[in-house]
């Protein structure tokens, strides 16, 4: 597989999702339908046009540009390809904050093979802020130029910024061993979607914690910290590649600390 397409295509695709989502963004006539899943709160599921306009954009650019690959999108399902690669999509994660108006949700986008993760990207388009990793590097662009990422590293939960979407977490022990953690670190911080996690890749939190994930809302995000030298399991320290419960870490030490609450808790309950 050719990286630097990989990477051109990624990129191609967020450029289509920014034109393709933006003229609905703050928009009076936005329409939020309820899909009815269940999710962490149990709450309103909103899906909008934009959602699914999004979605459209970056399936064209991979049909024009990479039409063997496979597809995983959360609005339109599955599309199976031959290449081996299979690119997971997010057209817009924090669809509730897209439609209250907050610029905390972004698109994700992810290209994985057998091996896992090979690339991944965040995506803002209303700041403009794009965040990705693979391929041996880890970088952002946004109003105040382009760097590298890099995670804050190895620090103990007192000195521990952590974040979630959801204050419920997920179910009753879930957010029970969420608090558990959120009471040993300095500060929490709720509702920044996928924005938390390109927020710990660049260097300025520590963990993010959340429960009943798919796999297109924490593959990007798994490609962008691993490259950024950040940690990506589930709750017992293993893949998180399907989603479910997941635990992302800036360093080692939180990683460590966050898991052995998380574990005991959760045991307990």
């Amino acid at each position: 597989m050719n990286d630097d397409d990989i990477e051109r295509t990624a990129h191609a695709m967020a450029d289509a999702a920014r034109l393709a989502v933006l003229p609905f963004f703050r928009t009076e006539n936005l329409v939020a339908e309820d899909k009815g899943d269940k999710i962490a709160d149990g709450g309103f599921d909103p899906v909008t046009e934009a959602d699914r306009a999004a979605e459209k954009a970056m399936r064209a650019v991979l049909g024009a540009r990479r039409p063997n690959d496979s597809v995983i999108g959360e609005e339109f399902g599955k599309s199976n390809g031959s290449s081996g690669l299979t690119w997971v999509l997010d057209p817009i994660d924090g669809t509730r904050g897209f439609v209250a108006g907050s610029p905390t949700w972004g698109v994700l986008i992810a290209a994985s093979d057998e091996r896992g993760v090979r690339l991944g990207m965040i995506d803002q388009p209303y700041i403009g802020e794009r965040f990705w990793g693979g391929f041996g590097q880890a970088r952002m662009s946004g109003p105040q130029g382009a760097r590298d990422l890099k995670t804050r590293g190895d620090r103990p939960l007192a000195q521990a910024i952590l974040c979630t979407t959801f204050p419920e977490v997920g179910s009753t022990i879930e957010g029970a061993a969420f608090r558990e953690v959120s009471r040993a670190c300095r500060f929490t911080r709720y509702g920044l979607d996928c924005y938390a996690y390109a927020l710990l890749a660049a260097g300025h939190i520590d963990l993010v914690i959340e429960a009943g994930l798919s796999n297109y809302d924490i593959q990007a995000p798994i490609g962008v910290i691993e490259a950024a030298g950040g940690i990506v399991t589930d709750w017992q320290g293993g893949p998180a590649l399907d989603g479910g419960r997941v635990i992302a870490a800036a360093g080692r030490a939180q990683h460590a600390a966050a898991l052995e609450i998380l574990g005991r808790v959760v045991a307990e309950g």
